[in-house]
């Protein structure tokens, strides 16, 4: 229990600091977007290419990943058919609110919640790759059809993934895992000096974000919100621990199950709002509200668990 909490205390600081920079004006949201790009675009891609590339495929391809599936699944079908009984939501704005419910920041705030907390950063990869491969295309092209029905490409569907920097970096690094090919040298070290900047880079923007990041606003229905708020951090790490309990997992792989599908909803998912028009406060402040709680669910679920 001490190594959890010294790894939430490292996290934690980081954080803080990015806030304090940010206070300060060392930093402000347009440093915060350099740091945010340069993690998603560059380091973070390095970081899981060279973690997966020497990691147990069988680690990867998991009762985890099933675990993980079966949470998000669940919190999305109970969101929908709120948004369709008792809301009565258009199918964009739904498909929004379910993105907001179950599409969780694995990225930018799973990184390091695996490396500081869980202690392997590749736990976080079957979230990643269900999120990139499956979830997010099947939204997308939703969101297509919702908001210019008869023109949703399947090209377009099925290529998504693949104009994602994490994706192709995880594929190329599951392709190692799986031949066993060993990575030469000269590849390897950049690789892994680029993607140490990844979790420091992602913790000082999440801190720049919450000092300077748009607050909630008074133009959301508060009902619709509390809903996305418990489902996301109540409801999907209990589904989670529940079904990675029914799959046999224990000890760590059960405690990152669960803690991850307490991670806040991802930030991306306000730049699929804009992009579609839809949805673009509930985004906003889901985003803020589940990123201002995540810490201390995933704090008190690592205490019960670990």
């Amino acid at each position: 229990m001490r190594g959890v909490i010294e790894g939430f205390v490292t996290i934690v600081s980081v954080i803080g600091l990015g806030a304090l920079l940010a206070q300060l004006r060392v930093l402000d949201l347009t440093a915060q977007g350099m740091l945010s790009r340069l993690a998603f675009f560059v380091a973070s891609p390095a970081l899981l290419l060279t973690v997966l590339a020497g990691t147990d495929v069988s680690q990867v391809f998991s009762r985890n990943l099933a675990a993980s599936a079966i949470a998000v699944v669940v919190v999305v079908v109970v969101y929908v058919a709120a948004a369709a009984l008792l809301l009565h939501r258009d199918l964009a704005h739904t498909v929004v609110g379910a993105l907001s419910t179950g599409y969780v920041n694995a990225g930018n705030l799973g990184l390091p919640i695996a490396a500081y907390v869980l202690g392997d950063v590749a736990l976080v990869a079957p979230t990643l790759l269900f999120q990139l491969l499956l979830f997010q295309p099947v939204a997308l092209a939703a969101l297509d059809h919702a908001t210019s029905p008869g023109r949703t490409s399947l090209r377009r569907v099925l290529g998504q993934p693949f104009r994602t920097p994490l994706t192709v970096a995880s594929l190329i690094g599951l392709a190692f895992a799986v031949t066993g090919a060993p990575m030469p040298r000269i590849v390897h070290d950049p690789l892994a000096l680029v993607g140490g900047m990844a979790v420091p880079a992602m913790l000082l923007a999440y801190g720049v974000s919450l000092r300077l990041g748009p607050k909630p606003g008074a133009d959301v229905d508060t009902a619709e919100l509390g809903l996305i708020v418990g489902l996301k951090l109540l409801m999907m790490p209990l589904v989670a621990w529940a079904a990675g309990q029914a799959l046999g997992l224990e000890g760590t792989a059960l405690l990152a199950v669960t803690v991850l599908a307490a991670l806040p909803t991802a930030q991306n998912i306000f730049v699929h709002a804009n992009r579609y028009s839809r949805g673009v406060v509930l985004a906003r402040d889901a985003i803020f509200a589940t990123t201002v709680l995540a810490i201390p669910a995933m704090f008190v679920i690592t205490a019960l668990l670990a």
